[in-house]
């Protein structure tokens, strides 16, 4: 096994982890959770001050 064989299988696996992850983002049992995170910054805006706002 010479170094271009190894480079070769490193980039197959390195596809298939980004497949992978790319398929774990869009399944739908992680929907709740990702929509729970995009409120996130917009929760608790009556809190106090915060940066860059007047009181």
């Amino acid at each position: 096994m010479d170094i271009n064989s190894l480079r070769s299988i490193l980039t197959v696996v390195a596809f298939a982890v980004f497949i992978a992850i790319v398929w774990w983002a869009y399944s739908g049992q992680n929907k709740a959770a990702f929509d729970e995170a995009a409120r996130l910054p917009f929760d608790g805006e009556d809190e106090g001050t915060g940066y860059g706002e007047r009181k």
